[in-house]
């Protein structure tokens, strides 16, 4: 067996922080396609989504901007391959079978979309049933991810969720019948929860054997009505004793943990959301949705009109982008270390300069301080992040913040 390397990762005196940026070739691209609205919002919930109101979807106006969206967008991303698609919400599952179809006929058509490419399509228990999956997949989804939740109706009640237990269940039936990549979506430290609670809903998780877990904690985010009027919540010690049994618990179950929230099969991981914490890029189109996107100017970000209403009323115009901004050079590394440090098995000291296109010399100090601090280890010509770093992942990326 190999012997790991420790990289030694000192400098003989500090070097000046980059100015410019020099990528030697654009990141590996996926698009992500954002479907704003679900049947009822969840007081949880601080994603861009909107409730149905009594005139109902504009579904055929709405796709129809989405491949305007995507044509006005092409001069960005020519010669540039798509490897994955995410459509997500609100509930895309929301969109007819027909609806998706003619947004992935478009995607097929207009760009170079690898024919092996993921394309992931979220769900929601409440709104899915066999034959619409049936749809979803003729039209091209390989890959279906579950916003479950949990198991136990005390605890979908509390959070607002359409869904009860049982619905819960033949979503995930349904999923499994027609697609052979699934994900689930689950949260803890949930109003009322106990320890108990929280293992019971993993294990009727693991008894379906899906390819991938996604376990969240309940966080009460700014401008909810959780955040408004917070319901009781495990204390900080139950919530921590629930995170390490799920972390346990999977790991027995045969799961690697790959990400901060994220658990797979081995050679499940979801390839997406894989790119995000790379650090590649992604167009984004749809209501709200946000990109990334480099070139010789530099590493762009852009959002789309936020508001259906606003987004529709733009693609009527041709308008879709509400902001576009190039990232400060000086904040890249932060961006960088925002995303590659939820991996748990870290990055390549290369894949840094790829990436963003400016030297290790950038953040090496800063590299330094945070492995005296024990956050990080750098093995092997990679940086990993140790189950301090993990824990405290916020203090471990204050380091990487711009002075």
């Amino acid at each position: 067996m190999n012997e790991r390397r420790v990289i030694p990762l000192v400098s003989a005196q500090p070097r000046a922080a980059s100015t410019t940026i020099e990528l030697a070739a654009p990141p590996p691209l996926s698009l992500y396609v954002h479907y704003p609205w679900c049947v009822r919002k969840c007081p949880y919930c601080d994603f861009n989504s909107h409730a149905v109101r009594d005139e109902g979807i504009p579904e055929e106006a709405y796709v129809e901007a989405l491949v305007a969206d995507l044509e006005a967008a092409l001069p960005q991303i020519w010669g540039r391959r798509i490897n994955t698609v995410f459509i997500g919400g609100g509930t895309p599952s929301l969109l007819s079978p027909a609806g998706l179809d003619r947004l992935l006929t478009a995607v097929r058509t207009l760009t170079m979309l690898a024919p092996a490419a993921e394309i992931t399509l979220e769900a929601n228990p409440g709104t899915v049933e066999a034959a619409r999956f049936k749809g979803f997949r003729e039209a091209g989804v390989t890959r279906v991810s579950l916003g479950i939740q949990s198991f136990n109706d005390t605890h979908l009640k509390a959070l607002g969720r359409i869904h009860d237990a049982s619905e819960a269940r033949a979503a995930v039936d349904h999923a499994l019948t027609h697609f052979e990549s699934v994900n689930l979506d689950l949260m803890y430290a949930l109003p009322g929860q106990s320890l108990a609670d929280a293992r019971a809903d993993l294990e009727a998780a693991i008894g379906f054997g899906p390819a991938h877990l996604s376990c969240y904690h309940l966080t009460l985010e700014p401008n909810t009505p959780f955040h408004a009027a917070p319901p009781a919540l495990p204390d900080d010690d139950l919530a921590a004793d629930m995170q390490e049994m799920i972390e346990a618990r999977l790991g027995e179950a045969g799961y690697r943990h790959y990400e901060t929230s994220a658990f797979a099969r081995p050679g499940r991981e979801c390839r997406h959301n894989l790119n995000y914490w790379h650090f590649g890029d992604y167009l984004g189109i749809g209501a709200g949705a946000h990109g990334k996107l480099s070139s010789h100017t530099g590493i762009a970000r852009e959002m789309r009109h936020k508001h259906p209403t606003a987004y529709l009323a733009g693609a009527a115009r041709g308008d879709f982008v509400q902001d576009r901004r190039l990232v400060d050079v000086e904040d890249l590394p932060f961006e960088f270390m925002m995303n590659a440090l939820r991996l748990t098995g870290g990055f390549a000291l290369a894949q840094f300069g790829a990436q963003t296109g400016l030297p290790l010399a950038a953040v090496e100090e800063r590299l330094i301080e945070a492995r005296k601090a024990g956050f990080i280890e750098i093995v092997d010509e990679r940086v990993v992040p140790t189950a301090r770093g993990r824990r405290f992942l916020n203090e471990l990326l204050q380091g990487f913040l711009p002075d």
